[in-house]
């Protein structure tokens, strides 16, 4: 008999350890281990998430007749690691080795090859493009860019086709999915699950064991099942997809989730299969229930970035998380743990993700990412933070959004060039600029928006790098046109700044 390992984001019946073993010999290996719920402060909310799905999957291979070895993090026996425990198993069951799925982070497949067992790991074919797939569309390629490799996807698997053209004429409707936040929101959010009897015992573990992490535990609302998962995406299907497209930019003081689907963190934990969640979502536009900008907006970020990422994380091998193209060294500010900012727009989106482990695409990428870029913040700071707090949050896909999409770390593999703005994109796709201490249409003075002092700093400090970059040379042009005792001012305000930041001062 072997050992059959699954990992807490590899709850999914299809997976490739579970179809190449067999029930009636091997046996499942699952374990709760302080190593991983260690190698980052992960939310607390996460952390209940994943033991709580855990547990429930571990019980329903049992019913479907499979021999299930499942660790509990309070188990006397537990060796704290998931090399540890496979040994242990080894030992207990005369396991003449470990079948496993590949891991999703270059950290567990290191420490998995390095065991002191016959192993054989398997492909993750739980996603439409495999490792071999990405390599022959980035071969000899200039540019690996997301929008043609997002084509290719679509041509894979049929999705949004009409033959061998894409449905509507167009392969990408972002042009219509940029409206502003609207004065009011008609749907409900996430569908809301209470905690049964296995999601309450784990809330009263973690509460014990990492009570003192950043984030709050309860409320805790998450599904924690395939069936919980599925029925809130039929019910955001229903209820929310329709107007997904023109608002999945927009962001709003007092509506934390507006239209978003927060199927990320059941996707990849794998409750949710991505193409089947995709098929579904293209059959509600077929049927007329949702408009193809906001269908194919979500279609692109399941097959187009979240395969594309994935790729991008693998073919970089383990030191893309240790890059930082930009030099950036300036520490981690203490607003990103929830202390006190005068930055609205920064204050609620970490609350949020203090409170829910979650923040939509926009809030990352051009609030707390944006932030850090323009402020020098170091990559692997802002890159464990972002691993730490979001229910979502695995390395595979997590690394190359802020290594590469938001910092830019990573020297333009992902992005033609950074994700920056000033305080204007943020008011414009926003109401957050209305209540913040700073005024967004101040550019310098003692209440002008940091954003707007910060931008220019950056742009000043990389003139060598970017100015020759074709969509930056406007920025650049409109700097130069600027009065030298106005550029003077800026500086010299950014500069003022971020000596405020280092020093810890409330900014």
């Amino acid at each position: 008999m072997r050992l059959v390992l699954v990992l807490g984001d590899q709850l999914s019946g299809g997976l490739s350890a579970l179809r190449k073993t067999d029930k009636q010999r091997d046996v499942v290996v699952m374990a709760e281990v302080m190593g991983e719920a260690t190698y980052v402060a992960h939310h607390p909310k996460k952390i209940a998430f994943t033991f709580a799905a855990m547990r429930k999957f571990a019980k329903g291979l049992q019913d479907d007749g499979w021999q299930v070895a499942y660790t509990r993090l309070d188990d006397p026996d537990n060796t704290g690691s998931i090399a540890g425990e496979l040994i242990r198993r080894c030992s207990e069951y005369g396991a003449k080795g470990v079948v496993y799925t590949e891991p999703g982070e270059w950290r567990l497949i290191n420490a998995l090859s390095e065991l002191p067992l016959k192993t054989h790991q398997l492909p993750d074919d739980r996603f439409v493009a495999s490792h071999q797939d990405f390599e022959d569309w980035a071969e000899g390629r200039k540019q690996l860019r997301m929008e043609y490799f997002y084509r290719e996807m679509r041509r894979k698997t049929n999705l949004l086709m009409d033959g061998d053209q894409p449905e509507g004429g167009k392969w990408n409707y972002d042009h219509d999915n940029r409206k502003p936040a609207p004065d009011q929101v008609d749907y409900d959010g996430p569908l809301p699950f209470a905690p049964d009897d296995v999601v309450e015992e784990v809330l009263d573990l973690v509460e014990e064991r990492f009570g003192d992490n950043f984030g709050t535990l309860r409320p805790f609302w998450f599904a924690t099942d395939g069936e919980q998962a599925r029925q809130h995406l039929n019910h955001w299907i229903r209820d929310g997809l329709p107007k997904f497209g023109d608002f999945q930019d927009a962001m709003l003081n007092d509506n934390r989730f507006l239209y978003h689907s927060i199927i990320g963190l059941y996707l990849n934990a794998g409750l949710l299969n991505p193409l089947e969640v995709c098929q579904q979502v293209e059959e509600a536009y077929r049927d007329g229930l949702a408009p193809l900008n906001a269908v194919e907006g979500f279609i692109r970020q399941i097959i187009g970035w979240r395969e594309y990422v994935r790729g991008i994380y693998f073919r970089e091998g383990p030191d893309y998380v240790d890059r930082n193209a930009l030099g950036h060294d300036r520490k981690l500010p203490a607003m990103y743990w929830g202390g006190q900012t005068k930055m609205n727009c920064i204050a609620k989106s970490v609350a949020q993700t203090q409170e829910e482990a979650y923040a939509h695409h926009i809030q990352r990428l051009m609030v707390t990412g944006n932030f850090a870029l323009l402020a020098g913040i170091d990559p692997a700071e802002v890159h464990e933070w972002y691993l730490a707090v979001y229910a979502d949050a695995y390395e595979w896909v997590e690394a190359p959004n802020v290594i590469g999409m938001s910092l830019f770390a990573d020297d333009g593999i992902i992005a033609s060039k950074p994700y920056i703005s000033s305080g204007n994109y943020i008011h414009k796709m926003s109401d957050y600029c209305g209540s913040c201490a700073y005024r967004v249409q101040d550019k310098t003075g003692a209440d002008a928006c940091p954003f707007n002092l910060l931008y220019w700093h950056f742009l000043d400090r990389h003139r060598g790098r970017f100015e020759g970059n074709p969509r930056m040379g406007n920025m650049y042009r409109v700097w130069d046109r600027m009065d030298e005792a106005r550029r003077d001012t800026v500086l010299s305000e950014a500069s003022l700044f971020l000596d405020k930041l280092e020093a810890g001062q409330i900014v």
